[in-house]
């Protein structure tokens, strides 16, 4: 995945993280992310259980000047997850009773991270819309949500982008598991 992206400064680039690539030095002000990115990212990768893709300067061959990140696996949400009121669980009765949908295909968001010297110029919205239409851009695996365990400190910036608590479970806990129903972005 290469996309080309507007900024004010320079062109940037969205690309996936291959196997041999690695980032020498990113700090967005969280150790953890920090570390997620610098190790723990090759690691997941070889697992199979992530891919990390980082937004750079077009020019940027050596990935040395990583502006933001983010790592994507599969998912899925269970029916019994929604309340049994909502027009997901009524959808899935269209189907017969062997057919019926016991939950929906979703891809996670398993880190996001904007680099300290690039906060404030809308990069983490623009990497959410990013990934948004990278699901429904010709629909390449039949995704219907992208969801996120956030931070707490995280929830706010999420509920601007359009996501949603997927339940009220999770409402003290120091993350909480929120969505977004990429059937959304039609009805735009």
């Amino acid at each position: 995945m290469q996309q080309q992206s507007d900024t004010s400064t320079s062109a940037m680039i969205v690309v996936k993280l291959e196997e041999q690539d690695s980032v020498k030095s990113f700090d967005c002000g969280d150790d953890d992310l920090n570390d997620f990115i610098l190790h723990e990212s090759p690691l997941y990768r070889k697992e199979k259980l992530a891919v990390t893709y980082v937004l750079k300067e077009a020019d940027d061959l050596a990935n040395e000047h990583i502006k933001a990140f983010f790592s994507l696996s599969n998912d899925r949400i269970s029916i019994s997850d929604f309340d049994s009121k909502t027009k997901y669980n009524r959808f899935s009765r269209r189907f017969n009773n062997h057919k019926r949908l016991k939950s929906y295909p979703a891809a996670k968001i398993g880190r996001l991270a904007v680099h300290a010297s690039a906060k404030g110029m809308n990069i983490g919205s623009m990497l959410l819309n990013f990934i948004k239409r990278y699901f429904t851009a010709d629909n390449k695996t039949g995704c219907r949500f992208i969801t996120v365990d956030a931070y707490a400190a995280a929830i706010p910036f999420y509920l601007r982008n359009g996501f949603v608590p997927l339940n009220e479970e999770d409402a003290d806990e120091p993350t909480r598991l929120l969505y977004f129903d990429l059937n959304d972005l039609d009805e735009d």
